[in-house]
């Protein structure tokens, strides 16, 4: 259980901050007590928890909602009334809403159409400059494009502000959730109260100029009705629009950097993608945007986005509660511990994924084993914007592969893991037009 009220945290920062190798932190545990059934007790983020990290427990955990319910540590961070963080029909009518707003094909043929225009810009950009930051020059165009569609916001100095603050809300979910001056997890309290401050003024102009509609996910959840016709209070609004926006702008910024620096790293796969896109535009006319369908359409590209996330781990462990004492395989998961459905182990385990740390596309070729692939979660509580995701890093791998080349500056440069993986130097790359 490791040091009073600090837990096993400062193990867990030796593993992934300063030994830089996370995933010998469940190893350890697997050589000093053996595998079991994926199940290790252990004090982390200020309460006693279980640690599930086999294909197995995580099912368990995650498809049994009558047992265990969705509960993070850092809840004052996602929004007491958020999607993320409400339950029963609360959920259902707010997931609805968002599955329906960005996740399902109409949706998502509109969605295509309308970030391309940004993102080729951007691309043109970085190769009149030559020498980028990838992960620095990504947050900004998909900021722009998510901010937009979200929220109709547009205002480049106002976007740098969203993102700061954003950046402070997103160090803090992995922090020890105390709340005290000078603390990661204070401040990022501070930066979500600001975020809170900007949508509640944007949602009152809104009512006080009902006569110019913005269509966006905003008015969206404005428009939400139960029922019985009841609609989503001002809170629950901004609480959801603002753990939206956090949640696939950060995931989407980092899934495409890395795929940036596989791409550099493994040039055939990057040759593969050329060659399924070219057969795709020889057939339409110079300056047309890829559409939905035909993206859909795009087999290797689907297996490269699939890998991409899977290497990407930005989700490593996600959260759930037990509602009641629960018995699986002779143990005991008492009533109130916290179960850490440790995610990152499932996608790095040799038992699961030959050579797991190698990028091979085709590994896809066949379907993983049973409840491996989690990077989008499992169960009721599956990524709402799963298949947003997927579509926008097809699309940018789209551009990249008929457009562009790179290399990067660094390619021995080592990773960090806290709060997300990602290369020390951001992966800087010298890119150009092909």
């Amino acid at each position: 259980m490791g040091w009073p009220f600090l837990g096993e945290l400062p193990t867990l920062l030796w593993y992934f901050k300063f030994l830089r190798r996370p995933d010998e932190y469940i190893d350890s545990k697997r050589r000093k007590y053996g595998e079991g059934e994926g199940l290790y007790r252990t004090h982390l983020f200020g309460s006693p928890a279980i640690i599930a990290c086999s294909p197995r427990a995580i099912k368990l955990v995650l498809q049994s909602d009558e047992n265990f319910y969705q509960e993070w540590p850092t809840f004052q961070l996602m929004g007491a009334t958020s999607m993320v963080s409400v339950h029963g029909e609360a959920h259902k009518r707010v997931r609805s809403f968002v599955v329906g707003a960005i996740n399902n094909p109409n949706s998502l043929r509109r969605i295509a159409l309308r970030i391309q225009p940004r993102l080729i810009s951007a691309l043109d950009s970085w190769a009149q400059t030559g020498r980028i930051t990838v992960y620095k020059e990504v947050k900004k165009v998909t900021l722009e494009n998510m901010a937009k569609y979200f929220a109709s916001f547009e205002s480049e100095p106002f976007l740098d502000t969203l993102d700061e603050l954003y950046q402070g809300m997103v160090d803090g979910f992995r922090a020890n959730p105390v709340n005290f001056p000078g603390t990661v997890y204070h401040r990022a309290l501070r930066c979500r109260r600001k975020l809170m401050a900007i949508f509640k003024e944007e949602l009152e102009n809104r009512k006080k100029h009902p006569n110019e509609a913005k269509k966006d996910v905003m008015e969206g959840l404005r428009e939400i009705k139960d029922e019985e016709g009841n609609q989503l209070s001002d809170i629950e609004v901004v609480d959801n629009i603002v753990s939206l926006l956090v949640g696939g702008y950060e995931s989407t910024v980092l899934a495409t950097m890395w795929a940036f620096y596989y791409l550099a790293k493994y040039p055939h796969v990057l040759q593969n993608l050329r060659d399924e896109h070219s057969n795709i535009m020889s057939k339409k006319q110079v300056g047309d945007f890829i559409t939905y369908d035909e993206i859909s359409t795009c087999e290797y590209t689907s297996k490269v986005v699939a890998e991409t996330i899977r290497l990407a781990n930005i989700s490593a462990f996600v959260f759930r509660t037990a509602s009641k004492d629960v018995e699986y395989k002779g143990y005991i998961i008492p009533k109130g511990w916290r179960v850490m459905c440790w995610l990152r182990y499932v996608h790095t385990d040799s038992e699961n994924f030959e050579n797991p740390f190698c990028f091979n596309p085709e590994r896809w070729n066949v379907p993983p084993k049973a409840s491996t692939n989690l990077v989008f979660g499992k169960g009721t509580r599956t990524c709402a914007g799963n298949k947003l995701a997927q579509l926008q890093l097809s699309i940018i791998l789209h551009h990249l592969a008929m457009g562009y080349k790179w290399e990067l500056v660094n390619p021995e440069a080592k990773i960090i893991y806290l709060p997300h993986p990602k290369p020390e130097d951001r992966v800087v790359i010298d890119f150009c037009k092909i």
